[in-house]
């Protein structure tokens, strides 16, 4: 138990620090005032400084520094909690942003609420994603929710895009082309169809869904002429 008591003070620490960064910040700039008036102007910028940072982060980062410990220990209600508390989220540092959009994506898809989750996923990408990847992936997301509502050219469209920028790993690849050849088959193009199955054999998935959906469409695809 003592092993893990500093990483738990610390982590408390953490969040009282993001949660009252506010008042933090104002009894700084009040401590600024009365060093100032009281001993000399030239300790008084330090409180000032730092009371200046705090806003500053209040506004560029907001509580995102601390979502990523709530979804690894799995508490989800922590998370979109977190995310609540973005009032501006438009004034957030732009790869924050897109995270932002992006984790209120995932929490609407989860809630079964696609308009929102495409929107969220939209503005994420005219925020301009940190990384190739992040941005295959929204693109990827965009194809499965184009794909449930029956859109299937839009959910073409973005799949292909997402393959073409790049994913995060090759069971999200394998994924993408999976789904790729579904909408071919679809169309009966069974050529393309067999082309996206033979990638998505490829990629050499290791996730246990992913090889099981790969198995039922590798007999599907065995019963196809040509």
């Amino acid at each position: 138990m003592g092993i893990f008591a500093p990483a738990i003070d610390n982590m408390n620490f953490r969040k009282i620090f993001v949660f009252y960064r506010i008042p933090i910040a104002i009894g700084l700039i009040a401590l600024g005032f009365v060093l100032g008036f009281e001993v000399t102007w030239w300790i008084a910028w330090i409180p000032f400084l730092v009371a200046a940072i705090m806003i500053t982060a209040y506004f560029l980062i907001g509580p995102m520094t601390l979502i990523q410990g709530y979804i690894e220990s799995g508490d989800m209600d922590g998370a979109q909690k977190l995310l609540k508390q973005v009032k501006y989220p438009n004034l957030l540092y732009k790869p924050i942003r897109s995270s932002y959009y992006m984790l209120q994506a995932n929490f609407s898809t989860m809630g079964e609420d696609l308009d929102q989750a495409e929107s969220q996923l939209r503005k994420g990408l005219e925020t301009g994603m940190a990384e190739k990847e992040f941005e295959g992936t929204a693109y990827m997301q965009l194809g499965a929710i184009a794909q449930k509502k029956g859109n299937t050219k839009e959910a073409f469209e973005h799949l292909k895009k997402a393959v073409q920028i790049g994913l995060p790993d090759k069971d999200n690849e394998a994924m993408a082309y999976l789904q790729l050849s579904s909408i071919c088959i679809q169309r009966r193009d069974f050529r393309n169809g067999k082309l996206y199955f033979s990638k998505a054999k490829s990629c050499k998935a290791t996730n246990p869904q992913v090889v099981d959906q790969i198995k039922e469409m590798s007999k599907y695809i065995a019963r196809i002429p040509g």
